[in-house]
């Protein structure tokens, strides 16, 4: 349904454009951002590899690296789309500053949908905010079981806890 409105949405775009600035121009505009697309796909898909693999060499987390890939390719795949709408909005992925606002969308989103360990694998530690006063109170939920961890030789107890994962 969304695919349909989208596509729908792109005619009326084409079309009202078409009818302000003539239909070849708006042919020719729409053929010029499906071909600079096609270069910057592979631009940013070898951007996003070396990234990767310099993160990677280094012993770093590649998460950054990966983001920023998906954003441009992204940006750069609705740019070679044919249609307006989608080309407006694949240059605007490609400028620095929505680039990063995006990068720091589809990190938040990683996160939520993966466990804690593997995201901080990818992305590294996290930064939380922590807010003094009294805590909310939790739900109860069944414990996680018991974890020993031995640390220079003392053990230490403690239990696994996610909040909202369920």
């Amino acid at each position: 349904m969304a695919l349909l409105a989208a596509v729908l949405l792109e005619l009326v775009v084409f079309v009202a454009v078409g009818r302000a600035i003539g239909f070849g121009s708006t042919l020719l505009a729409v053929f010029a951002a499906s071909l600079l697309g096609l270069v910057l796909l592979r631009r940013e898909g070898m951007r996003a590899w070396r990234g990767f693999k310099a993160s990677a060499q280094a012993g770093q987390p590649p998460g950054r690296q990966v983001t920023d890939g998906l954003v441009g390719l992204l940006g750069a795949l609705l740019l070679a789309l044919p249609g307006l709408l989608s080309g407006v909005v694949g240059v605007l992925l490609l400028v620095p500053p929505v680039r990063r606002l995006a990068r720091g969308g589809v990190q938040r989103a990683a996160e939520r949908r993966v466990s804690s360990m593997v995201a901080g694998d990818l992305f590294g530690p996290r930064r939380v905010r922590v807010r003094r006063g009294a805590a909310a109170p939790a739900e109860p939920q069944p414990a996680e079981p018991t974890v020993v961890v031995v640390d220079g030789g003392r053990a230490i107890e403690g239990e696994i806890v996610e909040p909202g994962r369920n």
